[in-house]
């Protein structure tokens, strides 16, 4: 899909980059005004946000814009860089060598060309089953049982996180959508906004009146003013950009609450595993985000959710 062809996709592209507009404006007005020390440190890391936001939205765009092979390209790249810093954090040991590379050389493409090919099917139980099965007896012949279990674990679940349950964020263009041929691009562009806009959010909240945590012993940041304030203000938005979608209004908002809920859940469970490593971020991949991992770990969550529920109720 090219977003020329579609006004309504251009007007959602439009639309992001008039928010961050408004939003760099606002960051640079408030980064002259704010004085103290705390004050500061916070207007300075959401104005490394903003910026790393422009970039992000930039290459989102330009490969949603594109059309499809655009689009599965990126999030190739984004699964691989995601699976490489969730294996760094692991321990692995010369055993785990061939399975990691048959994650990152083999199987890894394998599930994105098969979203390309749209063969369903396949790209349903190609992780979940055959590659769970496969790496663990690959691993198994390698003949080390230290830790086996553990790091049996970690390969295929950083494989589910960052392979299979990312790769359903492209896979939402090849479902067949009754009076809504050809205009896929904008599920996807729904999907990724309406996540990453609730993760602004609720950061934006918790920052401004966010006073109780929601799990102080995972991530004392993630407050419930931030949860509700993020969530309701993002799933309003999704409602508001149901004519985008095959939804109706209040479908639309529905989605959105149940996506955004994902994604705050998938942020919780991934910073869970990042206090049992004892790191603060996956990365610094981008700046103001930390890795690729930080961005993306609502999304991981949110978009097999999203592709299953439109792909029951919506597809013929």
């Amino acid at each position: 899909m090219i977003a020329y062809e579609d006004r309504a996709l251009a007007a959602l592209i439009a639309g992001v980059f008039a928010l961050l507009v408004v939003a760099s404006i606002a960051g640079w007005i408030v980064s002259g005004r704010i004085t103290s020390r705390a004050g500061r440190a916070t207007v300075d890391n959401i104005n490394a946000r903003i910026r790393a936001w422009w970039m992000m939205a930039l290459i989102f765009v330009a490969a949603v814009a594109t059309g499809r092979i655009g689009a599965i390209l990126l999030f190739t790249l984004i699964s691989f860089l995601a699976l490489r810093e969730f294996v760094t954090l692991a321990p692995t040991r010369p055993g785990d060598h061939r399975a990691l590379f048959w994650s990152f050389f083999i199987v890894t493409p394998l599930q994105y060309y098969l979203v390309y090919i749209e063969w369903y099917g396949l790209f349903s139980i190609l992780i979940p089953v055959w590659m769970s099965i496969f790496l663990a007896i690959r691993t198994t012949l390698a003949g080390d049982t230290e830790h086996f279990l553990e790091r049996t674990a970690i390969t295929q679940w950083g494989l589910m996180i960052c392979v299979f349950f990312l790769s359903h964020v492209p896979a939402l263009l090849m479902l067949n959508i009754p009076w809504y041929e050809n205009q896929n691009a904008k599920l996807l562009f729904f999907l990724v906004l309406v996540v990453q806009l609730s993760d602004v959010l609720q950061f934006v909240w918790g920052k401004s009146i966010g006073r109780r945590p929601v799990a102080p012993t995972i991530s004392p940041n993630k407050t419930w003013e931030g949860l509700i304030g993020g969530v309701a203000s993002a799933t309003l938005a999704g409602a508001a950009l149901w004519w985008a979608t095959p939804f109706s209004p209040l479908a639309a908002g529905l989605m959105a609450l149940t996506i955004t809920m994902m994604g705050f859940a998938g942020g919780l469970i991934m910073s869970a595993i990042k206090r049992d490593r004892g790191v603060k971020d996956y990365g610094a991949f981008i700046e103001g985000h930390g890795g690729m991992l930080d961005r993306i770990d609502s999304l991981c969550f949110a978009a097999p959710v999203f592709f299953h529920l439109t792909r029951f109720f919506y597809t013929s």
